[in-house]
């Protein structure tokens, strides 16, 4: 199992932690399928009202999906299979809070995970970052996400600098995608307590809430969302170009960066 989840029943707080650490928290199939499993069964746990999203080990939240995951993909521009399409609360239909606590990186496939998530709290350590343009491929779904978060000039450097920059906590809080900057480590103790505020509220007024305020970006988001897969169709090198500028450059976003 890549997935931990503890429950506190007293708070009403479910605790998720991606189990991967000497992955950088990678999601694989497996993984992947675990999350969606998961998110489905809170519809159905009432005595989860709020969940906390991290990774273990401290050195990354997540990294998005496993560069060892093989992925095969149909002929047409029109279609393209994404393991990671179902990974977040949202696209199962959990309208329970969900609170995503940032230690270490957060790049690429993260971005899936913390854009269907109400709010952030990272480290003041954390570093977020989207690597596609850097291996030829299209932010497709990783940017649309971003853009319901953070103003369109941010979204953009991020996605197109790949690589060559990385985020910090500082500035993620400044334009809109951290809401809370904790010393380091102690970004999970802060969305404990944030959950456990909002899980002692009535649950059908705090779904609600969550469901509103979904509401008022969900048209943009679903246009946005119906490109996707054909940009990445069009846009993508092949599989064998995107792994020669992988190791290329050392794998995994390595390599000489600038902290913005």
């Amino acid at each position: 199992m890549a997935l931990r989840t503890e429950t506190d029943k007293g708070t009403g707080v479910a605790l998720v932690t991606l189990d991967r650490p000497e992955k950088h928290n990678a999601i694989d199939l497996a993984t992947a399928a675990e999350l969606t499993s998961a998110w489905r069964a809170f519809r159905y746990d009432d005595e989860v009202r709020a969940v906390v999203l991290t990774g273990a080990g401290g050195r990354a939240f997540c990294t998005g999906i496993d560069r060892g995951v093989d992925v095969p993909q149909p002929s047409s521009p029109y279609t393209i299979d994404d393991p990671l399409i179902a990974i977040g609360p949202k696209a199962n239909d959990l309208w329970k809070p969900v609170i995503a606590a940032v230690e270490g990186m957060a790049c690429g496939g993260a971005f899936y995970l913390l854009g269907e998530s109400e709010f952030v709290i990272a480290s003041d350590e954390a570093t977020f970052f989207d690597p596609h343009t850097s291996y030829g491929m299209v932010s497709a779904y990783e940017a649309i996400s971003m853009a319901q978060r953070m103003p369109f000039g941010e979204v953009a450097r991020m996605s197109l600098m790949g690589t060559a920059e990385r985020v910090t906590a500082r500035r993620a809080y400044e334009t809109g995608l951290v809401s809370e900057v904790t010393p380091p480590g102690e970004a999970v103790a802060a969305a404990l307590r944030a959950a456990a505020v909002v899980a002692s509220y009535p649950t059908g007024a705090v779904q609600g809430t969550v469901r509103a305020v979904w509401s008022a970006r969900e048209a943009a988001r679903a246009q946005a969302l119906a490109h996707a897969p054909h940009l990445i169709a069009l846009g993508n090198l092949t599989p064998e170009r995107q792994a020669e500028l992988f190791r290329g450059r050392g794998g995994g976003g390595g390599g000489t960066f600038r902290l913005r």
